[in-house]
């Protein structure tokens, strides 16, 4: 039905409004970039979820690229300084179609995300996925016409657990993310939520002599992959990632990833190794450790022992290794848990 005039007299004041609000400076010329992936959220949530359709880096232009459903929206966006590009479908669609797949999808071996950049929900199904249970996955992508769009990635979705810096755990090998700390000083270190798990207590070394301390809280599979451990042993807690080559990486600050954006890995097992990251809020299926959502998705490949490493961009903190399929050898998907998280259940912060 056609909108009245009044109604579109208040969306375009609304929009607006928005433009107001992040109009440049006289005589400035504003270009958001990576470094205003958080000013182009505020954006976006400004306008709201009816006029826009997520955001991402262009790495040709270096530029932020927002999504938009409408004209009055388009030019909000440029006003701030971000390109704009028309799409067909809305987040509020998109973001409709990933929440009915997460109440109804269950099947292992699958995971799914709203792309801005094709202004659709991706659905990407593994190895495991043939067959009946591939025809099934078929079957109820059909009735989202042209908003979802089913992919295949090679491997086998996995949490990446060997039984890196290493910590070990039980009889199990994986990798500390980031060392971080309270208001009061209290250090602690952050890893994967399936690493955690395991065992209460995580030492430096394979023979379980050299203490590094233990859990506060760990959550996996659900809502997150992550736990937080209080530093109990006497080890140096450097704030900073192994970068393999006989050199460290400080890390000052935490941030949430941005689709496009490069970024670095580091793990125990197949050291640090770089990408872009391919998908936000992703919601994963893994096979025989079951869902979990809101993870980013990459292009960086790990294998088992990498999983709890860092993802980082320069010197900010972007999540912990959580899975995903393939190895370093032939190239492989790999999702990871924001770190933001992870910090903010317990109100730490990087150091």
């Amino acid at each position: 039905m056609r909108p009245t005039k009044a109604l579109f007299i208040g969306v375009a004041a609304t929009v607006a409004a928005a433009a107001l609000s992040f109009a440049p400076a006289a005589n400035a010329s504003a270009t958001l970039t990576l470094a205003d992936a958080q000013t182009v959220q505020t954006l976006e949530a400004r306008l709201g979820a009816q006029h826009t359709a997520g955001s991402y880096l262009d790495p040709a232009s270096g530029r932020m690229v927002v999504a938009v459903t409408d004209t009055a929206a388009a030019q909000a966006v440029r006003t701030a300084g971000a390109v704009p590009k028309l799409v067909a479908h809305s987040s509020a669609k998109l973001n409709g179609v990933k929440a009915d797949l997460d109440r109804s999808m269950w099947l292992s071996g699958t995971a799914w995300a709203v792309d801005p950049i094709t202004d659709q929900v991706v659905v990407s199904v593994d190895d495991s996925v043939t067959g009946a249970r591939l025809a099934q996955v078929r079957s109820a992508l059909q009735r989202y016409g042209d908003t979802a769009r089913l992919t295949h990635i090679a491997g086998v979705f996995r949490t990446f657990i060997a039984g890196g810096d290493a910590i070990y755990g039980g009889s199990a090998r994986c990798s500390l993310g980031f060392n971080a700390q309270n208001s009061s000083g209290t250090q602690f270190f952050v890893t994967a939520g399936h690493c955690g798990n395991i065992a209460a207590t995580w030492y430096a070394n394979s023979s379980h002599t050299t203490v590094l301390g233990t859990r506060v809280v760990s959550v996996f599979p659900g809502s997150a992959d992550y736990s937080i451990f209080q530093y109990t042993g006497s080890i140096a807690r450097p704030g900073t990632v192994d970068l393999y080559n006989g050199t460290t990486r400080d890390i000052t600050g935490a941030a949430n990833p941005t689709l496009n954006q490069s970024v670095s890995r580091s793990g125990s097992t197949t050291g640090v190794h770089s990408g872009r990251v391919t998908a936000l809020n992703q919601t994963v299926n893994y096979v025989g450790d079951g869902r979990v959502t809101g993870l980013t998705q990459t292009t960086v490949c790990a294998e088992p022992g990498d999983s709890g490493g860092p993802l980082f961009a320069g010197n900010t903190a972007l999540g912990l290794t959580s899975g995903g399929s393939g190895n370093c050898t032939s190239g492989g998907v790999t999702f990871f848990q924001p770190v933001l998280e992870a910090l903010n259940a317990r109100s730490l912060t990087v150091y």
